[in-house]
C-alpha cells in the first residue's frame, strides 16, 4: 500500500511535466508579428507569464492580444519583475503567432512574446519559449 502511494505522488508530482507545452507545438517560428499597443494586463502566473496588449487591427478595430513570455521565475533572472509592465504602459510586442489561429477562450489573439519594448526604448521580458526549444 506504502509503494501504491508513493507511485501515484510521483505521478502526481510529474504530470504537470506531460502537460507542459512546447514551443513548436504551439507557435510557428515563421510567423513574426510586431503589435504596438497599451498593456491591459499581466499576469505574473506559473508556467508562463501574459502580457495582455490592446491594439488597433489593420481594419481599426480594437483587439486583445494575449503574449505568452516566459515563466515568472526565467524573467526574474533576466532581472524583470510583475512590476517591469504596468497597466496602461505603451509598448511594441514582436513575437510568434500560433500555428491554430483561434483566439483565446476570452477572444484575444494567441502569440508569444519574444521581445516588449517601451515607448522609451527599455527592452522588458526578452526571450521567448523559443528559446528554450534551441537550447536543448
Amino acid at each position: 500500500m506504502l509503494l501504491m502511494k508513493q507511485l501515484l505522488f510521483g505521478f502526481l508530482l510529474a504530470a504537470p511535466l506531460f502537460a507542459h507545452h512546447s514551443f513548436q507545438a504551439e507557435y510557428d517560428s515563421t510567423k513574426t508579428v510586431s503589435i504596438k499597443g497599451v498593456v491591459k494586463k499581466v499576469s505574473w502566473v506559473n508556467p508562463h507569464a501574459y502580457v495582455y496588449v490592446e491594439a488597433t487591427d489593420p481594419n481599426g478595430k480594437m483587439v486583445t492580444w494575449a503574449f505568452e513570455s516566459l515563466s515568472p521565475n526565467a524573467l526574474q533572472i533576466r532581472g524583470w519583475s510583475r512590476n517591469s509592465l504596468k497597466e496602461g504602459d505603451h509598448v511594441t510586442v514582436d513575437g510568434y503567432l500560433a500555428k491554430d489561429g483561434k483566439p483565446l477562450g476570452d477572444g484575444s489573439l494567441h502569440a508569444n512574446s519574444r521581445l516588449i519594448t517601451l515607448d522609451d526604448g527599455r527592452k522588458v521580458f526578452a526571450g521567448s519559449s523559443a528559446d528554450d526549444e534551441t537550447a536543448k
